[in-house]
């Protein structure tokens, strides 16, 4: 069906506070569940997913990388130690290093007895084998930690970036609380076990996605095939690149009384779309391989994309106080997707909500209000939304009409209209 161009508008002339509506979306649809703040939600959905599908994994969660939109969860906040998927966020500081030219492929770090005896040949874990006080580029370093889960490599990452493994443990907790890891903390650059170093697949979801949203030059050392290095051939640890699923990254990891861990991504389906999917706590590797490929496969073969609106289209009006117009338009910066299931005929909710009316003036491409996605009392996707045109301040005679329809109370109104646009 083609879209309705007609905007919705406010029902009602005057705001009224702690006022709630909500628009129905024409066209039934089901999305999957949850999505706020990195990929945290305030509203849960139920345990078991379109289709009956189920993981056997203690903790898991498979989410869209491109709408954000979470297609299944199970145990998602359950807390756990990360293994080496803590890497992930190591790789994240350094990409951003990277990437803002504070340091290059070709600059050399040097490694140090410390990462060479925890991390390297004499720890008996996964290593590089780099040379101790020997120099080696941030290139290969990468290809150290990320591709073979080199934990000397790791180490000598964090060390050369922070000076310190303990200072850049710092940067990768405030890079979490920045990017929404609303239930995780760092305590090391390896995944070293340590009870207190804790985080959630939720949790892991947004970090990836963060690292392949922001970083998409880097991201491809994730599928590195591997490293000839100190007379060592080392092979990508990943097995998931070779699951014939669409792999290209990111982590695995194991600790003894964790179990086996994975955050994988993956292109797929008719339409080529990116999911990210997080197996925690699996007992054994063919466990979390197998649960890792079934819920991809079912996120491939259950979901498609669809859109709802044009980006810069305008889905709401804004009441404005003292204005030289009475209201400015609310637009998405970009286009909003969603994952919509292709069996269930659930229809979706759409509501917009702003903390107004808006005082004048008000300036153009000012985050003012939200656009919620929710399907029954499951929260989908949540958008913010921007002022679309500058509302210079209004006349006397304006402002004193204004001044009289102003109601008393906190000024927390949600505003009901008509759909913008109806599901293809």
């Amino acid at each position: 069906m083609a879209a309705d161009p007609s905007p919705f508008r406010l029902a009602g002339a005057a705001p009224r506070p702690s006022r709630r509506a909500a628009l129905l979306l024409a066209g039934a649809l089901s999305l999957g569940a949850g999505f706020g703040a990195g990929l945290g939600a305030a509203i849960r959905p139920a345990a078991a997913a379109e289709g009956g599908f189920q993981s056997g994994a203690p903790s898991a969660i498979l989410v869209d990388a491109e709408t954000g939109t979470i297609l299944y969860e199970k145990e998602a906040d359950r807390p756990i130690q990360p293994a080496s998927l803590a890497k992930v966020m190591t790789a994240a500081v350094v990409f951003d290093r990277l990437s803002t030219g504070k340091i290059k492929l070709d600059t050399e770090f040097f490694v140090s007895p410390d990462a060479w005896r925890r991390g390297g040949g004499p720890s008996g874990g996964a290593a590089m084998f780099a040379e101790v006080n020997k120099p080696v580029s941030v290139d290969n370093l990468l290809t150290g930690a990320f591709a073979i889960g080199g934990n000397d490599a790791a180490l000598t990452l964090a060390e050369g970036v922070g000076g310190s493994e303990s200072v850049f443990v710092r940067l990768m907790n405030e890079t979490a609380q920045k990017i929404g890891m609303k239930n995780t903390v760092f305590r090391n650059a390896t995944g070293f076990a340590d009870p207190a170093q804790l985080t959630t697949a939720r949790d892991l979801a947004t970090l990836a996605r963060h690292v392949i949203r922001t970083y998409p030059d880097y991201y491809p050392v994730f599928a590195r095939p591997g490293i000839d290095w100190n007379k060592i051939r080392q092979r990508n640890r990943n097995p998931f690149l070779e699951a014939g699923i669409g792999a290209d990254g990111l982590q695995v990891g194991w600790l003894k009384d964790v179990g086996n861990n994975a955050l994988v991504s993956a292109i797929g389906g008719a339409h080529r779309q990116r999911l990210i999917a997080v197996i925690l706590g699996a007992k054994t590797e063919k466990e979390r391989l197998e649960e890792g490929k079934r819920l991809l496969d079912w996120g491939f073969q259950s979901f498609q994309q669809r859109a709802l609106f044009s980006g810069g289209k305008e889905v709401a009006r804004a009441k404005v106080f003292g204005g030289a117009e009475s209201s400015v338009g609310l637009a998405a910066r970009g286009p909003v997707f969603v994952l919509a299931s292709r069996v269930s005929t659930e229809r979706v909710v759409a509501r917009v909500t702003y903390r107004g009316p808006l005082v004048a003036p008000v300036a153009k491409d000012t985050q003012v209000g939200t656009l919620t996605i929710s399907r029954g009392q499951a929260k989908v996707l949540e958008v913010p939304l921007y002022t679309t045109a500058d509302v210079p301040t209004g006349s006397l005679a304006r402002r004193a009409f204004d001044g009289a329809m102003t109601l008393t109370g906190d000024g927390i109104r949600d505003m009901v209209g008509k759909v913008l646009a109806k599901l293809h």
